[in-house]
């Protein structure tokens, strides 16, 4: 039983990095730069930060079934927990005045192409 746990968290390990994979290459196809992936922070990890200017996407990617599966997937203690992280990363940047942050899930689906949704949620400010 043991082994069987170890080889499924390793299957969503590896689909997990894969489905980030795809998610930064369709953000990059629409111009964003990828600035991080998988950055860690004492507050938790944000799977990728994206910036196309002034803005930052905090991206949270889920390889899901469906749309719906991968937005309910982001609970609201995971939305607190990537904000806190956000804010780690953000108040580490010298341009932070500036920079507007948004939050965005990766919809990473069977047989199709990645689903950006910008705004998924609210941060706190």
């Amino acid at each position: 039983m043991a082994a069987d746990g170890r080889d499924r968290r390793s299957r969503a390990y590896r689909k997990g990095h894969r489905g980030e994979w795809v998610a930064a290459l369709a953000l990059m196809l629409k111009g964003y730069r990828i600035v991080a992936r998988r950055h860690r922070t004492k507050l938790g990890e944000i799977d990728l930060i994206a910036r196309r200017g002034d803005v930052v996407a905090i991206v949270e990617v889920k390889a899901r079934a469906t749309l719906i599966q991968a937005m309910d997937a982001v609970g609201f203690e995971a939305q607190r927990r990537i904000e806190g992280a956000a804010d780690l990363w953000l108040s580490r940047q010298p341009d932070a005045a500036r920079l507007s942050i948004r939050f965005d899930i990766v919809a990473v689906l069977p047989r199709r192409w990645p689903v950006h949704v910008e705004n998924a949620f609210q941060g706190r400010n």
